[in-house]
This record gives structure tokens, C-alpha cells and sequence, in this order.
């Protein structure tokens, strides 16, 4: 088995297995079946009393446990496809998966025609032996930080559940399904933090990867120009094994970066803007177990991320490409839309041609200053979200809604207008507020970014 899906034992979602590790390890020894796997997380996604019905909108149970006993009879066989053969996981709903829809959390395309093929994406994680246990829920056409859907319900993180708090978006069921045990890792989207914002209010790695990775063909767009497909995942090492099957990479070997000497900066200007008092403390706390792990942090600002927010004043690339897609299905079923994500979409009808033309220049003159300015350092490390889940009741008013959506999109969409790679990974102690700690790469920097995230997860559990 490569070492990449060496991770460290956590206790969870079935008999004490979590991570890809566990269970495929239980797998090759004999320990556990496909079928035993699938069966736990199918009992989860059921349980009236969990968020199954609010995580998933359609539940693959037939086609898992016929896919879970095809994987051990191959097993059994010798032949299995690779180690990750019979496993369980969640996809969310904007993939192509043959013979059905793909609504994306939305009611006008529930009846929209079947999908003739796999996304190329979904075929890959079926090469792989994956198993489809159902599609997740997410923020209407994927267009949101929060998580709500009218439509379909919210499911909470796990965090608090009584009060009933967001899951992050626009991945919401993807995040839930891992965090839950309904899945071992789920594929989410993340066009400006779609993976992210989820991982880090559910507690769990998310991975947005550069963008040009991994194919995008039958994933329902949002804005293409930022679009980028990501794992949702239990540690970094999952979230690596998911990311090679998506980038049609071998599984290589995740040696953790040594802390020692890395040189991580710390941004002080825009970042760190009106983050809520646990989220600030428990970001200074992981950097401090950075630093005493041996990392060099070096507090600095980069001006040039300032001009990101004026680039995008009049709704940058998502609202002019997803316009671009949603114009004609709007004007035929606009009723039909949540109205905080149609109106989002709208803002695209007024922007011209020529300031779009203007937007890509500006991007690529941000890009190449900020390459610039971070050429001296290994990592850029800020908190991913600037608030702790916010209760999904006091989000009912739309200036309050409006607030908690940007500012839980602020800190994850400039690693999308960047271009670049950036991770989610925990960095609060059991049982507090959810917060992620994001470690943003350079662009094509993945497995480099992996390494020093599986280095920061070890330095952090510590």
C-alpha cells in the first residue's frame, strides 16, 4: 500500500476507522468488507435522528451495495482494482453521473434530462473502485459560503447541533456526509471556497487543488474561470489520496514536511479583518504550535490583495459567467430559483464586455505581484473563515445573510483569483468552535502544499 494512505488513527466512522487508512488496511487484511463499510454508512444516512435526509438529496442504496459486493468478490479474487477498492463516498450534486439529472441543489433542473456519460471525474473514482453511496446537498447552483438551501433543508455541523449551526458552503452535504460517518471522503467544488469554508465549519480537511489539475467537464459550472474540483476528507493524507485520483496522478508517498526553518507568512492586512474572538485566538494558538514545532512565522502584508475587492466590485468573473450559463433558464424559471442566489447571478446582466476584458488583465497583473511578493516564502497561513459557524436561524434576515456570506467568502476565494492551491485543516481543540487553518501554495505547488499541510496536521496534534 503507497504510504500516501499512512494516516494517523482517529476513532469514528466504523469500528474505530476514519481515514482512508483505516479502512483500507482493514480491507487488504481481511478485517472489514465493502459491504460492512457501505451497510454503516447507509444506517447513518437513514437515521432519523442524523442529518442524512438533509446532507443528501438522492441516496445510492441499490447501486452501493451492489458496487460494495462486487468489490469483495474481486477482493477475494485477488484482482481488486487498488486499495481504495470498495470504499464509501458522497458526491455532490452538480456531477454528471449516468442516467441521472444533475439538478446542482436546485428545483428547476430536477427534471432536466438525464446525464448520457460519468463526468471524467466520476469515472476516475469509479476506476479507482470507489463506491457511489449518493449526492450531496450544497447551496443552490453552488452559489453561496453558507450552505442554506431552500429547496432542500440544511444540514448542520456538527458543531453545536442542537443550536443548529451552518455547514459552510456551497459543498454543505459533501462536508457533513465525512464529518458524520456517512462517507469517507466526498467530492465537493470549490470556486471560492466551496471546500473549504465546509471543511472548516464541520471540523474536517477541505482541498481546493490549482485549478488546471483536474478536469472539469461534466461538473455543472459556476464561474469557469474559477471553478476548480477538490476532496472533502478526514486528514490531509485522505485528502491527498482523493486529489491523485481526481488529477489521474499515482499515489505518491506523503513524507510530512519538517516545520523546522519553514518560512510561513502571516498576513496582517485584510485576512485578518473582523475575525470573530475564537476564531482569532485559536488561529494564534495553532501558530504558535507552528512555531514551537520549529516554523519561522513572519507577520507582513501584501498590499496587493487590498485591490482584489475593487477588481470584483462589479461581481467579477462568478457573476458574469454564471449569468453567461443561467440567462435563458432564468428568464423561462426565475420563480423557480432561491432569491438569494438568483439575484447574485442577475448582477451579471449589467456587467459589459469591456469590463470583463478589464477584470482579466487586472487578475493577471494581482497574480503576477503577488507571485512576486511570495517568492521568499514556503506557505501563506491565515484562518480560512473569520467567523465560527453562525446559527442558521439568525441568518433569516438578508442584510445578516448578506454579512455572514461575504465574510465567510473573504479569506477562501483569493487563493481562486490567485490561481493558486490552498488547504483547510483544523486547528481547534475537541469540542470548541470549528476553525480552519488555511495554508495557501503556489500555483502547480500541490504536493508540495500537501506535505507542508500533513507536516502543520502532526505539528498541530501534538
Amino acid at each position: 500500500m503507497s504510504s500516501l494512505l499512512r494516516g494517523r488513527r482517529v476513532t469514528g466512522t466504523v469500528r474505530g476507522m476514519k481515514t482512508l487508512a483505516d479502512a483500507a488496511t482493514a480491507l487488504a487484511n481481511g478485517q472489514t468488507t465493502s459491504r460492512h463499510l457501505v451497510e454503516a454508512c447507509l444506517d447513518r444516512i437513514a437515521d432519523p435522528a442524523g442529518e442524512g435526509a438533509r446532507a443528501f438529496v438522492k441516496v445510492y442504496a441499490d447501486s452501493a451495495r451492489a458496487q460494495a459486493d462486487a468489490a469483495d468478490t474481486l477482493r477475494r479474487a485477488g484482482r481488486a482494482p487498488g486499495p481504495l477498492a470498495g470504499i464509501p463516498v458522497s458526491v455532490k450534486d452538480l456531477f454528471d453521473i449516468a442516467g441521472d439529472p444533475t439538478p446542482a441543489g436546485s428545483k428547476v433542473l430536477a427534471d432536466a434530462p438525464p446525464a448520457a456519460v460519468n463526468a471524467p471525474l466520476i469515472q476516475r473514482m469509479l476506476d479507482a473502485g470507489f463506491v457511489l453511496v449518493g449526492r450531496t446537498n450544497m447551496t443552490e447552483f453552488a452559489y453561496s459560503g453558507l450552505g442554506i438551501n431552500p429547496h432542500y433543508g440544511t444540514p448542520a455541523s456538527p458543531w453545536d447541533r442542537g443550536n443548529r449551526r451552518i455547514p459552510g458552503g456551497s459543498s454543505s452535504g459533501a462536508a457533513v456526509s465525512v464529518a458524520d460517518g456517512m462517507a469517507f471522503a466526498a467530492l465537493g467544488t470549490d470556486t471560492g471556497g466551496s471546500c473549504r469554508i465546509p471543511a472548516a465549519m464541520c471540523g474536517i480537511v477541505g482541498y481546493k487543488p490549482t485549478a488546471r489539475r483536474v478536469p472539469i467537464t461534466g461538473v455543472l459550472p459556476l464561474a469557469t474561470s474559477l471553478d476548480s474540483v477538490g476532496p472533502l476528507a478526514n486528514s490531509v493524507a485522505c485528502a491527498a489520496t482523493v486529489d491523485a485520483v481526481l488529477a489521474s496522478e499515482a499515489l505518491p508517498a506523503l513524507a510530512p514536511a519538517s516545520m523546522a526553518g519553514l518560512r510561513i507568512a502571516v498576513p496582517q492586512n485584510y485576512f485578518m479583518d473582523g475575525l470573530d474572538g475564537a476564531v482569532a485566538s485559536t488561529f494564534d494558538d495553532a501558530l504558535r504550535r507552528l512555531e514551537k514545532a520549529g516554523a519561522r512565522l513572519i507577520t507582513t502584508r501584501f498590499p496587493v490583495i487590498d485591490e482584489i475587492a475593487a477588481a470584483n466590485a462589479s461581481g467579477g468573473f462568478s457573476a458574469a459567467e454564471a449569468f453567461a450559463w443561467h440567462r435563458k433558464l432564468l428568464a423561462a424559471k426565475a420563480a423557480g430559483y432561491d432569491p438569494r442566489v438568483s439575484s447574485r447571478i442577475q448582477r451579471g446582466a449589467t456587467m459589459l464586455a469591456a469590463d470583463y476584458v478589464d477584470l482579466l488583465g487586472v487578475r493577471a497583473d494581482i497574480i503576477a505581484r503577488f507571485n512576486a511578493a511570495t517568492q521568499d516564502f514556503d506557505v501563506v497561513a491565515t484562518p480560512t473563515c473569520p467567523l465560527v459557524p453562525p446559527r442558521i436561524d439568525d441568518l433569516a434576515d438578508e442584510a445578516a445573510y448578506t454579512k455572514a456570506n461575504m465574510m465567510q467568502l473573504r479569506n477562501p476565494t483569493v487563493g481562486n483569483f490567485l490561481d493558486r492551491c490552498a488547504i483547510s485543516v483544523p486547528c481547534h481543540v475537541a469540542g470548541a468552535a470549528p476553525v480552519g487553518l488555511m495554508l495557501m501554495g503556489e500555483t502547480m505547488g500541490d504536493a508540495r502544499l500537501f506535505r507542508i499541510a500533513a507536516g502543520a496536521e502532526a505539528a498541530l496534534a501534538a
